[in-house]
C-alpha cells in the first residue's frame, strides 16, 4: 500500500517551461487568505442578498431587515461580517447609520458572478 503512494506520487514535468511560468506567477500566503475570506463572505446565502439589496440601495438596518423578512439582529451581524471585509461601508448621519456596497468592484464581482450562473 505504501509503496503504491509512493509510485503515484513520483512527480515528472514535462512542459519545464509551462512550469516555471505558473511558478513566477504564484500568489502569496497572505492573498490566497484574504482571496478565501472575500469569496467566503459571499458563499453565505444572507450575506449573497444583503449585497444585492444594498447594490440598488442605500438602507439602514430597519429597512433591510424589513426587505429580507429578518430580524435586525440577524442582519446586523451580517452587515459586520461584510463590513470586515470591505464589502459594504457604512455612512453615519445623526443616530442612522446607512450602508452601501464599498465600491464598483463588489457590483463588477457580484454582475459577473450573476452573469456566469445565468449563461449555462
Amino acid at each position: 500500500m505504501e509503496e503504491d503512494i509512493k509510485d503515484c506520487c513520483d512527480v515528472t514535468i514535462i512542459h519545464d517551461d509551462v512550469v516555471s511560468a505558473a511558478a513566477q506567477v504564484q500568489l502569496t500566503d497572505d492573498m490566497v487568505v484574504k482571496m478565501a475570506n472575500f469569496y467566503q463572505a459571499l458563499s453565505d446565502p444572507t450575506r449573497l442578498r444583503i449585497v444585492h439589496t444594498l447594490i440598488h440601495a442605500e438602507m439602514c438596518v430597519c429597512d433591510l431587515a424589513a426587505v429580507l423578512e429578518m430580524t435586525q439582529s440577524s442582519i446586523s451581524h451580517q452587515l459586520r461580517y461584510l463590513k470586515n471585509l470591505a464589502l459594504i461601508k457604512r455612512r453615519k448621519v445623526g443616530r442612522m447609520v446607512y450602508y452601501s456596497i464599498d465600491d464598483e468592484h463588489v457590483l463588477t464581482l457580484f454582475e459577473t458572478g450573476l452573469a456566469h450562473i445565468s449563461h449555462r
